[in-house]
């Protein structure tokens, strides 16, 4: 949508607002629709071709407002993350489907999923080991529970151990940046050896600092074998799984209990809408799940409900599954396939760049839409290249640590960004470095 579409579109959706308010007295207050009956009125997967935005708009009146307060707002959150989940070929038993024992569910941001599903496993483990050992108490057992990740993860990671009330422990990566299944075994061996009891694993997929993949297929095994709770946060790198061409770094996740990644990220959906999968809803709701009388409705019994409330910390909820529904449709499979490709091509086409100046260096293998590159010196060289480009305001970079490096990272992200716009980049901190190499090696001259 360009933007005299969008300000034509934008006017469209006041004037029907407006009318709604003028004649919502001859609306009924309480839906008269019965559960399940949104899914038979849309496809059971996402169009392959984009569709107009007269065509979803005209399905708002006809499919989501005969559902007003609230039906419409779960049904399709449901059918949505189904949608997703085929998009992407996820396992069908994470998937909701007619009858599944899984589901998704749109959490705020993938930090909410870690945290969800920390707070699940603890207490799914926590009545294994009472139901195990009687005479232990929840405390006793709280003591002792040790999450693990990557120590690439996200801080967000360690967070959720942190309001989760438990110990988190970093796993080694390899020299690709990448948890292994032998370095996660070491560790677990040795925390079982001192009486400690492991629960919970998150592996990442699309590490923050380079975009690094922990080895699921090696990691799945083991935390199986050791009732050890694996979550996937792929925040960033998920979206690039609608192409079959990087499906493959999904591989393993069949052995995961849980799985998220964000669409708000780098499949054009408007922040927050952050998707979250999980093989078995009962241990999400099973951990979460009150039910105070004015929260009880004559359905809640039924098993033909989902109640999202017991699937994250708040109780209340937007209707995000809406603009997912929207860019789904108006983009198609391969209008969103395309924008992926495009910033992968682009991402190899700075790294190309990159390469061809043997003042600089490559720090990881660029795989998707990010390229981790230095100048080959000090680490304080760098850090004076990173303040020079921030400091011009013309683009924004920020720096990681891989192991004892400074490194800038260039990341694809924008959904406007042309070749034209890398080549700019790339002349523009080209000249700083020279300034820059320039002034540096004066400094040392006088020193």
């Amino acid at each position: 949508m360009d933007a005299a579409e969008f300000r034509k579109r934008g006017k469209e959706m006041v004037d029907y607002i407006a009318d709604y308010l003028e004649k919502i007295d001859k609306r009924q207050v309480f839906p008269d629709v019965e559960p399940g009956y949104l899914r038979p009125l849309i496809p059971d997967c996402a169009p392959q071709d984009p569709e107009s935005f007269e065509d979803v708009f005209k399905d708002i009146e006809k499919i989501i407002m005969p559902g007003a307060a609230s039906p419409a707002c779960t049904e399709l959150e449901t059918v949505m993350l189904d949608w997703l989940g085929k998009m992407i070929n996820l396992p069908e038993e994470f998937l909701a489907g007619k009858d599944g024992r899984g589901g998704g569910v749109i959490q705020g941001s993938a930090s909410e999923a870690t945290l969800i599903s920390l707070l699940a496993a603890r207490t799914k483990t926590i009545r294994r080991m009472q139901s195990e050992k009687p005479e232990l108490t929840e405390a006793d057992i709280m003591g002792r529970l040790v999450a693990y990740a990557s120590d690439q993860a996200h801080s967000s990671v360690e967070r959720a151990a942190l309001i989760g009330g438990v110990k988190i422990k970093k796993v080694s990566s390899d020299d690709t940046f990448s948890v292994c299944g032998s370095a996660l075994k070491k560790v677990l061996d040795e925390d079982k050896a001192s009486g400690l009891i492991p629960f919970f694993f998150c592996a990442t997929l699309g590490t923050t600092p380079c975009c690094s993949f922990d080895k699921l297929v090696e990691l799945g095994p083991i935390c199986t074998k050791e009732n050890i709770w694996m979550h996937i946060d792929a925040a960033y790198a998920g979206s690039a799984f609608i192409c079959p061409e990087f499906r493959h770094l999904l591989n393993g996740v069949e052995f995961a209990d849980s799985f998220n990644f964000n669409p708000h990220k780098w499949l054009l959906v408007n922040f927050d809408c952050s998707a979250m999968w999980v093989k078995k809803r009962s241990d999400l709701t099973g951990a979460f799940k009150l039910e105070p009388l004015y929260l009880q409705h004559h359905h809640q019994e039924s098993g033909l409900v989902t109640d999202y409330r017991h699937w994250q910390i708040p109780l209340g909820r937007r209707f995000r599954s809406l603009k997912l529904w929207f860019v789904l449709r108006m983009y198609g499979v391969t209008g969103l396939q395309e924008h992926i490709r495009k910033h992968v091509r682009l991402s190899h086409q700075f790294e190309h760049l990159v390469l061809q100046d043997e003042r600089f260096e490559l720090c990881a293998e660029v795989v998707l839409g990010l390229v981790c590159f230095r100048l080959k010196g000090s680490n304080d060289l760098n850090k004076a290249l990173l303040e020079s480009i921030n400091e011009a305001k013309k683009i924004h970079l920020v720096p990681c640590h891989l192991r004892e490096k400074f490194v800038l990272r260039f990341a694809i992200c924008s959904r406007t960004v042309e070749s034209t716009h890398v080549k700019f980049a790339w002349q523009h901190i080209s000249q700083l470095a020279t300034d820059l190499l320039k002034t540096w090696e004066q400094n040392q001259h006088q020193q």
